[in-house]
Protein backbone atom coordinates (compact mmCIF):
# COMPACT_ATOMS: atom_id res chain seq x y z
CA UNK A 1 0.00 0.00 0.00
CA UNK A 2 1.20 3.56 -0.54
CA UNK A 3 1.05 6.06 1.82
CA UNK A 4 1.04 9.78 1.15
CA UNK A 5 3.61 11.45 2.55
CA UNK A 6 6.36 8.97 3.08
CA UNK A 7 8.72 9.61 -0.72
CA UNK A 8 10.91 11.95 1.43
CA UNK A 9 11.52 9.04 4.33
CA UNK A 10 11.92 6.22 2.01
CA UNK A 11 14.39 8.77 -0.07
CA UNK A 12 16.44 9.17 3.06
CA UNK A 13 16.24 5.55 4.33
CA UNK A 14 17.41 3.80 1.05
CA UNK A 15 20.48 6.44 0.30
CA UNK A 16 21.83 5.03 4.08
CA UNK A 17 21.54 1.45 2.94
CA UNK A 18 23.28 2.30 -0.03
CA UNK A 19 25.88 4.24 1.91
CA UNK A 20 29.14 2.87 3.39
CA UNK A 21 28.14 3.45 6.73
CA UNK A 22 24.55 2.88 7.82
CA UNK A 23 23.45 4.77 11.12
CA UNK A 24 22.18 1.83 13.94
CA UNK A 25 19.32 3.42 15.12
CA UNK A 26 16.01 5.25 13.98
CA UNK A 27 13.71 7.12 14.88
CA UNK A 28 10.21 7.60 13.13
CA UNK A 29 8.50 10.87 14.02
CA UNK A 30 5.17 12.03 13.41
CA UNK A 31 1.68 11.95 14.26
CA UNK A 32 -0.05 9.10 14.96
CA UNK A 33 -1.87 7.57 11.82
CA UNK A 34 0.24 8.25 9.27
CA UNK A 35 1.92 5.29 8.19
CA UNK A 36 5.30 4.96 10.60
CA UNK A 37 4.69 1.56 12.42
CA UNK A 38 3.77 -0.24 8.28
CA UNK A 39 7.10 1.92 7.31
CA UNK A 40 9.30 0.61 9.64
CA UNK A 41 7.80 -2.90 8.97
CA UNK A 42 8.55 -2.85 5.01
CA UNK A 43 11.82 -0.91 6.01
CA UNK A 44 13.18 -3.83 8.41
CA UNK A 45 12.24 -6.42 5.67
CA UNK A 46 14.63 -3.87 2.87
CA UNK A 47 17.09 -4.30 5.67
CA UNK A 48 17.52 -8.14 6.13
CA UNK A 49 16.51 -8.78 2.59
CA UNK A 50 13.16 -10.26 3.11
CA UNK A 51 10.24 -10.37 0.87
CA UNK A 52 7.52 -8.02 2.15
CA UNK A 53 4.51 -9.32 4.18
CA UNK A 54 6.16 -11.97 5.98
CA UNK A 55 7.48 -12.95 9.29
CA UNK A 56 11.06 -13.20 8.76
CA UNK A 57 13.77 -14.86 12.08
CA UNK A 58 16.00 -11.34 11.63
CA UNK A 59 12.75 -8.92 12.19
CA UNK A 60 12.38 -8.64 16.06
CA UNK A 61 8.84 -6.54 16.58
CA UNK A 62 7.74 -5.28 19.86
CA UNK A 63 4.67 -3.80 20.36
CA UNK A 64 1.67 -3.96 23.03
CA UNK A 65 0.63 -7.34 24.52
CA UNK A 66 -2.06 -8.39 25.68
CA UNK A 67 -3.13 -6.81 29.07
CA UNK A 68 -3.77 -9.80 30.51
CA UNK A 69 -4.35 -14.16 30.32
CA UNK A 70 -8.03 -13.57 29.39
CA UNK A 71 -6.67 -11.03 26.61
CA UNK A 72 -4.00 -13.07 25.45
CA UNK A 73 -6.96 -15.87 24.61
CA UNK A 74 -8.95 -13.53 23.21
CA UNK A 75 -5.82 -12.61 20.77
CA UNK A 76 -5.10 -16.49 20.01
CA UNK A 77 -9.05 -16.47 19.06
CA UNK A 78 -9.01 -13.85 16.77
CA UNK A 79 -11.00 -11.63 18.28
CA UNK A 80 -10.60 -8.43 19.61
CA UNK A 81 -8.94 -7.85 23.31
CA UNK A 82 -7.17 -5.20 25.16
CA UNK A 83 -3.62 -4.47 25.27
CA UNK A 84 -0.68 -3.45 28.11
CA UNK A 85 -0.54 0.70 28.59
CA UNK A 86 3.40 -0.25 28.16
CA UNK A 87 5.84 -1.54 26.30
CA UNK A 88 7.09 -3.62 29.14
CA UNK A 89 11.26 -4.08 30.53
CA UNK A 90 10.67 -8.34 29.84
CA UNK A 91 10.43 -7.34 26.33
CA UNK A 92 13.44 -5.59 25.71
CA UNK A 93 15.24 -8.19 28.18
CA UNK A 94 13.64 -10.97 25.93
CA UNK A 95 14.59 -8.59 22.68
CA UNK A 96 17.94 -8.66 24.02
CA UNK A 97 18.83 -11.64 24.91
CA UNK A 98 18.05 -12.52 21.24
CA UNK A 99 20.87 -10.07 20.41
CA UNK A 100 23.52 -12.00 22.13
CA UNK A 101 23.41 -14.60 18.90
CA UNK A 102 24.05 -13.72 15.21
CA UNK A 103 21.30 -13.18 12.59
CA UNK A 104 19.68 -16.18 11.24
CA UNK A 105 19.22 -16.00 7.56
CA UNK A 106 21.87 -13.07 6.98
CA UNK A 107 24.54 -10.22 8.24
CA UNK A 108 21.67 -7.92 9.32
CA UNK A 109 19.05 -7.71 12.09
CA UNK A 110 16.21 -5.53 12.75
CA UNK A 111 14.44 -4.25 15.67
CA UNK A 112 11.34 -2.43 15.47
CA UNK A 113 9.74 -0.98 18.61
CA UNK A 114 5.97 0.34 18.03
CA UNK A 115 5.55 3.07 19.55
CA UNK A 116 8.32 3.50 21.37
CA UNK A 117 7.15 6.94 23.38
CA UNK A 118 5.14 3.82 25.42
CA UNK A 119 7.77 2.39 26.81
CA UNK A 120 8.00 1.82 30.57
CA UNK A 121 10.71 3.78 32.15
CA UNK A 122 12.64 0.73 33.24
CA UNK A 123 12.33 -0.54 29.77
CA UNK A 124 13.03 2.71 28.56
CA UNK A 125 16.60 2.76 30.53
CA UNK A 126 17.57 -0.92 29.08
CA UNK A 127 16.65 -0.18 25.83
CA UNK A 128 19.25 2.94 25.87
CA UNK A 129 21.99 0.30 26.63
CA UNK A 130 21.60 -1.46 23.22
CA UNK A 131 21.36 1.82 21.51
CA UNK A 132 24.76 2.62 23.37
CA UNK A 133 26.36 -0.44 22.07
CA UNK A 134 24.36 -1.77 19.22
CA UNK A 135 25.57 -5.94 18.35
CA UNK A 136 27.08 -5.56 14.66
CA UNK A 137 24.37 -6.15 12.13
CA UNK A 138 21.79 -4.85 13.99
CA UNK A 139 19.62 -1.84 13.81
CA UNK A 140 17.06 -0.12 15.61
CA UNK A 141 13.53 1.75 13.95
CA UNK A 142 11.84 3.44 16.90
CA UNK A 143 8.26 4.22 15.78
CA UNK A 144 6.79 7.54 17.88
CA UNK A 145 4.06 9.54 18.17
CA UNK A 146 5.27 11.95 20.72
CA UNK A 147 9.12 12.59 20.19
CA UNK A 148 9.22 14.38 23.69
CA UNK A 149 7.87 11.54 25.64
CA UNK A 150 11.46 9.98 25.03
CA UNK A 151 14.37 10.19 26.92
CA UNK A 152 16.47 12.84 25.81
CA UNK A 153 19.40 10.23 25.61
CA UNK A 154 17.14 8.19 23.53
CA UNK A 155 16.53 10.43 20.82
CA UNK A 156 20.76 11.87 20.76
CA UNK A 157 21.26 8.19 19.74
CA UNK A 158 18.90 8.08 17.01
CA UNK A 159 18.96 9.77 13.55
CA UNK A 160 14.94 11.26 12.93
CA UNK A 161 12.76 10.53 9.97
CA UNK A 162 9.87 12.97 10.24
CA UNK A 163 7.10 12.14 8.59
CA UNK A 164 4.66 15.12 7.47
CA UNK A 165 0.69 15.78 7.96
CA UNK A 166 -1.04 14.90 5.04
CA UNK A 167 -3.09 17.60 2.74
CA UNK A 168 -7.04 17.81 3.86
CA UNK A 169 -7.64 17.07 0.27
CA UNK A 170 -5.89 14.39 0.28
CA UNK A 171 -7.41 12.90 3.96
CA UNK A 172 -10.70 13.39 2.22
CA UNK A 173 -9.96 11.25 -0.79
CA UNK A 174 -8.65 8.69 1.80
CA UNK A 175 -12.02 8.83 3.48
CA UNK A 176 -13.67 8.87 0.38
CA UNK A 177 -12.48 5.39 -0.33
CA UNK A 178 -11.56 3.63 3.40
CA UNK A 179 -14.43 4.99 4.84
CA UNK A 180 -17.84 5.43 2.17
CA UNK A 181 -20.32 5.35 4.75
CA UNK A 182 -19.29 9.10 5.99
CA UNK A 183 -21.23 11.97 4.47
CA UNK A 184 -19.38 15.19 3.59
CA UNK A 185 -20.05 16.90 6.72
CA UNK A 186 -18.52 13.94 9.13
CA UNK A 187 -15.68 14.07 6.48
CA UNK A 188 -15.44 18.20 6.77
CA UNK A 189 -15.40 17.14 10.76
CA UNK A 190 -13.32 14.47 10.48
CA UNK A 191 -10.32 16.43 8.71
CA UNK A 192 -10.53 19.28 10.62
CA UNK A 193 -10.12 17.30 13.79
CA UNK A 194 -7.19 14.80 12.49
CA UNK A 195 -4.67 17.36 12.27
CA UNK A 196 -3.04 16.00 9.54
CA UNK A 197 -3.51 12.09 10.12
CA UNK A 198 -5.27 10.21 7.88
CA UNK A 199 -5.57 6.90 10.56
CA UNK A 200 -6.93 9.98 13.50
CA UNK A 201 -9.96 10.92 10.74
CA UNK A 202 -10.69 6.95 10.00
CA UNK A 203 -10.79 6.40 13.84
CA UNK A 204 -13.01 9.44 14.17
CA UNK A 205 -15.58 7.91 11.60
CA UNK A 206 -15.24 4.63 13.02
CA UNK A 207 -15.35 5.66 16.90
CA UNK A 208 -18.61 7.78 15.91
CA UNK A 209 -16.59 10.90 17.15
CA UNK A 210 -18.95 13.49 15.32
CA UNK A 211 -21.66 13.90 18.43
CA UNK A 212 -18.15 14.32 20.64
CA UNK A 213 -17.12 16.76 17.96
CA UNK A 214 -20.21 19.18 18.02
CA UNK A 215 -20.33 18.67 22.17
CA UNK A 216 -16.52 19.84 22.19
CA UNK A 217 -17.07 22.81 19.91
CA UNK A 218 -20.32 23.72 21.71
CA UNK A 219 -18.17 24.13 25.21
CA UNK A 220 -15.49 26.74 23.11
CA UNK A 221 -18.15 28.39 21.68
CA UNK A 222 -21.09 28.57 24.62
CA UNK A 223 -19.16 28.15 27.76
CA UNK A 224 -20.90 25.26 30.99
CA UNK A 225 -22.70 27.57 33.46
CA UNK A 226 -24.57 25.09 34.28
CA UNK A 227 -22.49 21.47 33.72
CA UNK A 228 -25.53 20.20 31.52
CA UNK A 229 -23.44 20.18 28.29
CA UNK A 230 -20.27 18.50 30.30
CA UNK A 231 -23.09 15.91 31.03
CA UNK A 232 -24.04 15.41 27.56
CA UNK A 233 -19.88 14.69 26.89
CA UNK A 234 -20.26 12.40 29.45
CA UNK A 235 -22.94 10.43 27.99
CA UNK A 236 -21.89 10.20 24.66
CA UNK A 237 -18.24 9.07 25.29
CA UNK A 238 -20.47 6.45 27.56
CA UNK A 239 -20.15 5.05 30.94
CA UNK A 240 -17.64 2.28 30.65
CA UNK A 241 -15.57 3.57 27.59
CA UNK A 242 -12.32 1.56 26.52
CA UNK A 243 -8.96 3.36 26.35
CA UNK A 244 -8.89 3.71 22.60
CA UNK A 245 -12.38 6.13 23.43
CA UNK A 246 -10.88 7.63 25.94
CA UNK A 247 -7.91 8.57 23.90
CA UNK A 248 -9.80 9.81 20.92
CA UNK A 249 -11.60 11.87 23.10
CA UNK A 250 -8.17 13.80 24.17
CA UNK A 251 -7.06 14.06 20.65
CA UNK A 252 -10.21 15.88 19.55
CA UNK A 253 -10.29 17.87 22.41
CA UNK A 254 -7.00 19.31 21.54
CA UNK A 255 -7.97 19.56 17.91
CA UNK A 256 -10.90 21.44 18.94
CA UNK A 257 -8.86 23.97 20.35
CA UNK A 258 -6.52 24.83 17.92
CA UNK A 259 -9.71 25.24 16.21
CA UNK A 260 -9.94 28.28 18.10
CA UNK A 261 -6.34 29.14 17.78
CA UNK A 262 -7.19 29.80 14.29
CA UNK A 263 -9.40 33.00 14.89
CA UNK A 264 -8.47 33.72 18.44
CA UNK A 265 -7.96 37.25 19.38
CA UNK A 266 -4.75 38.44 21.26
CA UNK A 267 -5.81 38.52 24.43
CA UNK A 268 -7.28 35.21 24.23
CA UNK A 269 -4.29 33.55 23.59
CA UNK A 270 -2.90 32.73 26.66
CA UNK A 271 -5.67 30.88 27.98
CA UNK A 272 -6.00 28.74 24.78
CA UNK A 273 -2.10 27.79 25.46
CA UNK A 274 -2.58 27.11 28.72
CA UNK A 275 -5.85 24.86 28.11
CA UNK A 276 -3.18 23.08 25.20
CA UNK A 277 -0.14 22.34 27.24
CA UNK A 278 -2.91 20.60 29.73
CA UNK A 279 -4.89 18.78 27.57
CA UNK A 280 -1.13 17.71 26.17
CA UNK A 281 -0.21 16.64 29.88
CA UNK A 282 -3.46 14.49 29.93
CA UNK A 283 -2.73 13.21 26.34
CA UNK A 284 0.82 12.18 27.48
CA UNK A 285 -0.20 10.80 31.43
CA UNK A 286 -3.55 9.12 29.95
CA UNK A 287 -1.94 5.54 28.14
CA UNK A 288 -0.20 5.04 31.50
CA UNK A 289 -2.80 6.46 34.32
CA UNK A 290 -5.92 4.77 35.41
CA UNK A 291 -8.30 7.29 35.08
CA UNK A 292 -12.11 7.31 35.82
CA UNK A 293 -13.57 7.52 32.57
CA UNK A 294 -16.19 10.08 34.09
CA UNK A 295 -13.81 12.28 35.86
CA UNK A 296 -11.47 12.14 32.63
CA UNK A 297 -14.66 13.40 30.62
CA UNK A 298 -15.40 16.31 33.02
CA UNK A 299 -11.79 16.66 33.12
CA UNK A 300 -11.76 17.69 29.47
CA UNK A 301 -15.13 19.21 29.34
CA UNK A 302 -13.88 21.89 32.40
CA UNK A 303 -10.69 22.76 30.34
CA UNK A 304 -12.59 23.21 27.07
CA UNK A 305 -15.22 25.27 28.90
CA UNK A 306 -12.77 27.78 29.93
CA UNK A 307 -12.31 28.73 26.54
CA UNK A 308 -15.98 30.22 25.98
CA UNK A 309 -16.57 34.03 26.10
CA UNK A 310 -16.84 35.32 30.04
CA UNK A 311 -20.82 35.85 29.50
CA UNK A 312 -21.01 32.28 27.73
CA UNK A 313 -19.41 30.71 30.90
CA UNK A 314 -21.20 32.84 33.34
CA UNK A 315 -24.73 32.21 31.91
CA UNK A 316 -24.43 28.65 30.24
Amino acid sequence: MRYIGHDEPWRQWRAAMAGERMHHAWLLGGRKGVGKGPFAIEAAHELVGAEPGRDHPDIIVLTHLPKDDKEAAKRDEGKPYEVARNIKIDQIRAMQQRLTTRPTAGERRAVVIDPADDLEPNAANALLKSLEEPPVGTFFLLVAHRLGRLLPTIRSRCRVLRFPPVEPGEIDAILRREAPQADAATRAAAIAAAGGSPGAAIDFVDLGLGELHGLMQALVREGDGDFSRRGALAEAIGARPDRQRQLAAIELARAVVAERLQDAELAALPVIADTHTELSILAAQAPTYNYDPGLLVMEIGGLLAKLAAPSARSHG
